[in-house]
């Protein structure tokens, strides 16, 4: 099984070529790059003056159906993502499903009024990607405060956890099935 990242509207190539080997690394599968960048306008709330992320999340199927691969999906955006449950998410995912995506937007240190920190922006974004593939793979939000699969509802909880997942979920993601 492998993973497919795809841009949703404009991420930078370099960011995904810099994150891909380490999402690779911790989930052990092959990582590709589909460079097709899917539109993000039609999941645009224009009130919020964000994107809708589960809306994001089925145009990232409905563009990527392959059924004859189990690969998973992931997207990855710059836009703002939201749910209407919550002011913003960093990413979603079909638990136990083929695909997820996740935002950079909240990511970057220039949102809270910091400078670009490109290493920081990669670090966040390997966590949050390997966040959303873990729910593919079934596993849902740890207690772990070091598990890559503990919630993050502020940007200081996507600093705080590691890449990695727990001896637990470790157990269950790389289980034989």
């Amino acid at each position: 099984m492998s993973i497919v990242l795809r841009p949703i509207g404009y991420v930078d190539a370099a960011l995904l070529d810099a994150i891909a080997p380490r999402v690779a690394r911790w989930c052990r599968r092959e990582v590709r790059l589909d460079p097709r960048a899917i539109d993000p306008e039609p999941a645009r709330d224009p009130k919020r003056h964000q994107y809708h992320a589960g809306v994001l999340l089925q145009n990232l199927l409905d563009e990527s159906n392959d059924a004859a691969t189990d690969a998973r999906v992931l997207g990855v955006t710059g836009v703002d993502l939201f749910i209407p449950i919550f002011t913003y998410l960093f990413g979603q995912a079909q638990l136990g499903g083929r695909a997820g995506i996740f935002s950079t937007h909240r990511l970057r240190e220039e949102f809270y009024g910091g400078g670009h920190d490109g290493d920081r922006l990669v670090a966040r974004a390997v966590k949050e990607a390997v966040h959303e593939l873990g729910h593919t793979f079934g596993l849902r939000h740890c207690i772990d405060p070091s598990c890559v699969m503990r919630s993050s509802t502020y940007i200081e909880e996507v600093d705080q956890k590691g890449e990695d997942f727990c001896l637990a979920c470790a157990a269950h993601l790389h289980a034989p099935t």
